[in-house]
C-alpha cells in the first residue's frame, strides 16, 4: 500500500484526487493540506506527496521532500525555467514525476503528434488551438507547451503558433492541426472532467514508489 500526502486538498484537483484515492485499495491517504496548514509533519509521513498547487508552494514542498527523502508525482503548471531546474536539482535525491499534463490520455496524443511531426515534417504547417476555463492563469497551458515542443523537435519545424481560448468552465481542449496543400490533419484531445488528471497521478504515484531518485515522465509512467 502506497501512503500518499495531498497538497492543495482543498482545491477541485487535491479534493478529486483524495476522492479517488479512498476508493482505491492500494492507497492510503495518510495526510492533506492546503494553504495556511502546516506541510512538513504531514509530508513526513507519506511515501508520496501528489502536488497540484502553484509554483511557490509546489517548490516549497518540493523541498521538503528532498528534505525527508520522499518521493513526489508534480502536476503543478506555469513552473518558470528556474522552478524546472530546481525540479531537476531535486530529481538527484529523490524519484520525481513531472509532467505538463497528468491525463494518460494526453500522453498517449503526445505520442500521436511526435508519430505525425516525425512522418508529415516540413511539408505540413502546424497551428494549435487551446482552450480552458477562466481561472486558468498560464497562457499559452503547459500542456500546449509541450505540444509545440514535441513538433518541432520531431518535425524540425520552426514555429507552432498558438491560439489560447479562457471561457467559462472548459476543463482542458487541445487541437494540433497540419495542413498541407492536399489535406487537413487534426488531432485532438478534450477533458470531460479533471478526474483524468486525478487518476493519472494516482497511476503515477503507483508508479514512482519504490523507485530509484531520478526525474519520470508520464511517458516513463505508461511505458510510452
Amino acid at each position: 500500500m502506497t501512503k500518499i500526502c495531498v497538497s492543495g486538498s482543498k482545491g477541485k484537483m487535491g479534493a478529486r484526487i483524495k476522492a479517488l484515492a479512498k476508493g482505491d485499495a492500494e492507497f492510503e491517504v495518510s495526510g492533506s493540506f492546503d494553504i495556511g496548514e502546516e506541510a512538513e509533519p504531514l509530508i513526513k509521513e507519506c511515501d508520496c506527496l501528489i502536488e497540484f498547487t502553484s509554483p511557490e508552494a509546489t517548490i516549497e514542498h518540493l523541498g521538503i521532500c528532498e528534505k525527508e527523502k520522499k518521493a513526489i508525482v508534480i502536476g503543478t503548471t506555469g513552473l518558470s525555467a528556474q522552478d524546472v531546474e530546481k525540479v531537476k536539482a531535486a530529481s538527484g535525491a529523490i524519484p520525481v514525476v513531472f509532467s505538463p499534463n497528468m491525463s494518460i490520455g494526453v500522453n498517449v496524443v503526445f505520442k500521436m503528434l511526435r508519430d505525425a511531426a516525425k512522418t508529415l515534417g516540413e511539408d505540413y504547417s502546424v497551428s494549435m488551438v487551446e482552450a480552458h476555463h477562466l481561472h486558468k492563469k498560464d497562457k499559452p497551458s503547459g500542456t500546449a507547451k509541450e505540444m509545440a515542443r514535441i513538433i518541432k523537435e520531431e518535425g524540425h519545424v520552426t514555429d507552432v503558433p498558438i491560439e489560447s481560448v479562457r471561457e467559462g468552465e472548459i476543463v482542458g481542449e487541445h487541437t494540433v492541426t497540419f495542413e498541407s496543400e492536399t489535406d487537413v490533419i487534426e488531432i485532438t484531445h478534450s477533458a470531460k472532467t479533471r478526474d483524468i488528471f486525478a487518476q493519472g497521478a494516482l497511476t503515477a504515484a503507483k508508479f514512482i514508489s519504490g523507485k530509484k531518485p531520478g526525474l519520470y515522465t508520464m511517458g516513463d509512467v505508461l511505458g510510452l
